[in-house]
């Protein structure tokens, strides 16, 4: 399939669920009010690894609006001590032998309001034995450094896994044989979802029918059920879970946490039903953070620019549990996609994984399963090569981009990408931007510099070009927890030919109710606004993985089509039997069945719809209605791409940053919604801006967090964002029903790489080659201060 030069698409229209949204009737966890509810909050260490002596709750209990007390204990007798985590470990849901980060669970009070429940942790007498905390990956495999994980039989080091992909005979031998070689290590950051609304949720047993209702902002009911029947010992099918409106998510609200199996047992131990919900410094210092990578990239590459190879070695702190929603195969997510969009001859990657005394996780945070690091690692590394080679950042890339016969693409770690036309891509952000005219400039502006003009700030100029693997199946080769990656969907067109179409991806702000609905329409020709988009309960919807890793549309998305083709096909047995001829004779033009020769001979959806439910004789084997269910298991993922250019000012005196401009060109095959998806790319260029420049999660040399509210774990804002400047261009996935290939994720993955690279762009007369994220003024006046070439320079 080639590139079309305008979005191939089913339109821009305003979102269904908007309506709820702007007049302040969303539907979220702490919305929901049922009869004696009662209340609960978790009492959480103040050290980040200490052994727990005591725990005495007996003025806890006194307080005359508690209503119990549970503690790790508690649970033992329960068999709920320990609850799986999404990568085959096990995590404590209170602690019982010792804590091991910062803000872990210990205690769990159930009271009559919140406040209460609050007051009453301050009444639990903990008695901590502190040990020594190990909070950097680098030293937590250090003979002699504190073991974390001593629960584990026989554990005697905080080795967590070993795993490779590609070729490192060949990879070796190319680099023992190249011309040149560069070397960087790079950071990237551990760094927090920080949605809008925090986790929570509402546990409601029913001890006379044995029904346990939990409401919960999770990404994946259908995950968090099964789970939650693993972990309490309920029947599934006695288990409902239902997830309303979510105020972001971003991978924040995939896993399973302590608090919400608390709130489960309190519901089972008080006969009522039990709300959790966190506030915002328990959100940024114990729920799953992303990315904290250490990564040492090479380049192998001839003196013209001919990249011939790429060699990665990773250090990934996973924190105190190793809670990664990474399908069970790739314990380091797709990080050997980190090969990006160029033609390699050979490529290999080592990642270890390490325990420390940090909270557990590493989710897919706005990436697909840790694609964000290795995109950012490759992008970096193209301009490390491009500083050492002297050669044009954008000409480099252009020389070893894939071209767009060469797809689909075997890679060197052996992924298929489906297509595109990165070159195009290119060009197209370059020219948009105004790259030849912006180089001028920045050239003009450094011969003053250099001249001793030093008034005005240092323009630089960035590019990331990234290529995305998105849409975990196939199942055969995906699954968590032994779950397959597949996706159901459910599709009924009721007699008046209105359609449910019932999906088991749930929105975290994408647009479902819009963009599935829009799905169904262009299949069946029923208008949008006739069609109901349900989600988000487990007793209303097919089984599936949830939404993270840009899912949706590669899977829930295609898994829409199919089953709107099936109600088709249906209705096209009807409309021959009301017509009167057989279905071989028949037309489809969008809406209706027409007879072949006489278009005016046919029946919308609506008759066919009102017929399936009458009293007309169907071919004998044939049932009525207009019903159908799939599941989908995608053959391959999709492979989105983009080019990304960012134009950024920096003061070297003060080390401020200005991003002046952002061309982003993405291509995520056909756009359902033009306008949705450009918000969600939107939203993820402010994403990574935050990331290259402000947001981190610190910790001190005890393991004390460092980042634990809005104060200091800094989010842009308007200030800081410029406009955006947006294009596109469209290669269909040839494997998925409608070419689509998922965007939600798309920006936050390609644009850290192309902000730290204009700021270092904007750097180079000082001769700095790297730094690592993120580009905080105080960092880059750090990095000026030490500037290799220009000591002279340095700011006193």
């Amino acid at each position: 399939m080639t590139a079309t030069d305008t979005p191939i698409g089913y339109g821009s229209m305003k979102r269904k669920e908007d309506a709820r949204f702007i007049r302040g009737q969303g539907n979220y966890v702490d919305d929901i009010q049922l009869p004696g509810m009662l209340h609960g909050a978790v009492l959480r260490s103040p050290f980040a690894h200490a052994r727990i002596v005591s725990i005495d709750t007996t003025a806890a209990e006194a307080h005359p609006k508690v209503v119990a007390v549970i503690t790790g204990a508690t649970l033992a007798t329960l068999n709920l001590a320990w609850m799986p985590t999404l990568s085959y470990d096990t995590q404590a849901v209170l602690a019982t032998d010792k804590v091991r980060f910062q803000g872990q669970e210990v205690a769990f009070v159930v009271a009559e309001d919140r406040y209460a429940a609050r007051d009453a942790l301050e009444l639990i007498d903990v008695e901590y034995e502190p040990l020594p905390a190990v909070v950097d990956a680098r030293k937590a495999l250090d003979p002699g450094a504190p073991v974390i994980r001593d629960d584990k039989d026989g554990k005697t080091d905080n080795h967590i896994f070993d795993w490779s992909a590609g070729d490192k005979a060949k990879c070796d031998g190319i680099f023992a044989s190249s011309e040149v070689v560069v070397t960087e290590d790079v950071l990237y950051p551990r760094v927090h979802p920080a949605p809008l609304e925090t986790c929570g949720a509402i546990a409601d047993f029913d001890k006379v029918t044995g029904k346990l209702t939990i409401w919960c902002n999770t990404q994946a009911p259908h995950a968090h059920r099964t789970v939650y029947a693993m972990v309490a010992g309920l029947p599934e099918h006695k288990i409902r879970v239902i997830s309303p409106d979510i105020g972001g998510g971003f991978g924040n609200k995939v896993g399973i946490y302590p608090g919400y199996v608390c709130a489960i047992v309190g519901s089972i131990v008080t006969g009522k039903p039990v709300k959790w919900m966190e506030d915002r410094s328990e959100n940024l210092m114990s729920t799953s953070f992303a990315r904290d990578y250490h990564m040492k990239g090479e380049v192998a590459a001839t003196r013209d620019g001919r990249i011939r190879a790429v060699r990665v070695t990773v250090l990934a702190d996973h924190g105190a549990f190793n809670g990664t929603a990474q399908p069970t195969k790739y314990p380091a997510g797709f990080f050997h996609v980190f090969t990006g969009s160029y033609d390699l001859e050979a490529a290999y990657c080592d990642v270890k994984g390490v325990y420390t005394n940090k909270a557990p996780g590493g989710v897919a945070y706005a990436c697909s399963f840790r694609i964000t690091e290795a995109a950012y690692l490759v992008e970096r590394m193209v301009d490390v090569l491009a500083y050492e080679l002297k050669m044009d950042p954008a000409e480099l890339r252009m020389k070893n981009l894939l071209k767009p016969d060469q797809f689909p693409y075997l890679s060197p770690t052996g992924w298929e990408y489906d297509s595109g036309d990165y070159p195009r891509a290119l060009e197209m952000a370059l020219e948009k931007v105004g790259y030849s005219d912006i180089r001028e400039v920045q050239a003009a502006q450094r011969e003053r510099w250099e001249a001793g003009d030093r008034t005005s700030a240092l323009t630089g100029i960035g590019i990331s070009f990234f290529t995305e693997a998105v849409g975990a199946g196939p199942r055969k080769h995906m699954d968590i927890l032994g779950l397959g990656m597949a996706d159901g969907a459910e599709l009924r067109v009721h007699p008046t030919g209105k359609a449910v179409l019932r999906i088991s991806v749930q929105s975290q702000g994408q647009g479902h109710e819009t963009t599935y609905a829009q799905i169904v329409a262009e299949e069946l020709g029923i208008s949008p606004d006739d069609i109901e988009v349900v989600h988000g309960d487990t007793d209303q919807t097919p089984f599936g993985l949830g939404t993270y890793g840009s899912r949706s549309t590669p899977v829930s998305g295609a898994a829409t089509a199919v089953v709107a083709r099936k109600v088709r096909e249906r209705a096209k047995i009807v409309a021959g039997a009301m017509l009167e001829v057989s279905t071989e004779d028949l037309e489809w033009e969008k809406g209706r069945w027409f007879v072949k020769g006489d278009p005016d001979k046919g029946k919308t959806m609506a008759e066919i719809a009102l017929a399936a439910h009458g009293s007309l004789e169907l071919p004998e084997g044939v049932e009525g209605h207009l019903d159908a269910t799939t599941v989908y298991n995608p053959p391959n993922l999709t492979y989105p791409f983009g080019a990304y250019v960012c134009v950024v000012d920096v003061d070297p005196v003060t080390g401020q940053v200005k991003v002046r401009r952002f061309v982003a060109v993405d291509d995520c095959g056909v756009r359902i919604n033009p306008m949705i998806v450009e918000g969600q790319i939107h939203g993820g260029l402010a994403d990574g801006i935050g990331m290259a420049l402000m947001e981190l999660i610190a910790f001190d040399e005890d393991g004390n967090c460092l980042g634990g509210s809005f104060m200091d774990y800094l989010l842009p804002t308007a200030m800081e964002c410029p406009s955006w400047e947006l294009g596109e261009t469209v290669t269909p996935s040839p494997h998925h029903p409608i070419g689509a290939k998922g965007v939600g994720e798309s920006a936050t993955v390609g644009s850290p790489a192309a902000v730290v690279n204009a700021v270092l762009d904007a750097l180079k007369p000082y001769g700095i080659r790297h730094a690592d994220m993120p580009l905080t003024p105080a960092a880059v006046w750090r990095a000026v201060q030490g500037s290799p070439i220009r000591p002279d320079l340095a700011i006193t």
